[in-house]
């Protein structure tokens, strides 16, 4: 089985009180998601990525930037463990000793075959209802990634790059990576 789901509402209350049982667990709209742990491949484009958003957030002060395992919480209904979030300096006050309480900035999954069609519909759906200004889908056969912007409460695909192909991010300001750096 690819992933597993709860059909009962889940809250963040019913979530917390989970066993750790080497499943990444998330609730979407209710439901609760489960899924195995990342490949090799996954958390080395994890690697290369947070390394690069790092270097460069620490570099300029612009904020702090997060790996997976992290929640999320956009509502009581909607926890989420991105891969990598992006919080930008002056929204810090989201951040708490337990979890990150409202939408980052910036957004990154990436893509597994247990994850895809999640990421690129219910995760797009919830990230794009919450506000979240910048979302990445980073596809790692295609060796691709698309960026969306938030305009006007709607996701706007602005690129997708691979290859020698450069993505500037909007949240990062400039911020700059090309797709072979990342696969």
């Amino acid at each position: 089985m690819d992933i597993s789901t709860q059909s009962k509402l889940t809250t963040y209350d019913d979530y917390r009180q989970l066993p750790d049982d080497g499943f990444q667990h998330q609730i979407i709209g209710g439901e609760l998601y489960m899924t195995p742990a990342p490949t090799p491949y996954h958390q080395e484009i994890s690697l290369n990525i947070s390394v690069a958003l790092s270097k460069h957030a620490n570099q300029h002060g612009l904020g702090k930037v997060y790996t997976a395992p992290v929640d999320v919480i956009l509502s009581m209904t909607d926890v989420v463990q991105p891969d990598l979030v992006f919080v930008a300096r002056e929204r810090l006050n989201i951040i708490t000793k337990k979890n990150i309480v409202d939408a980052p900035d910036l957004v990154v999954e990436i893509l597994s075959e247990h994850t895809e069609t999640i990421d690129r519909q219910k995760k797009l759906a919830l990230y794009e209802k919450h506000g979240v200004k910048e979302y990445w889908i980073v596809d790692p056969q295609g060796k691709t990634m698309d960026q969306f912007l938030l305009k006007e409460n709607s996701f706007q695909l602005k690129t997708t790059i691979s290859g020698t192909q450069k993505l500037s991010s909007e949240v990062l300001e400039n911020l700059s990576l090309a797709a072979e750096d990342i696969f």
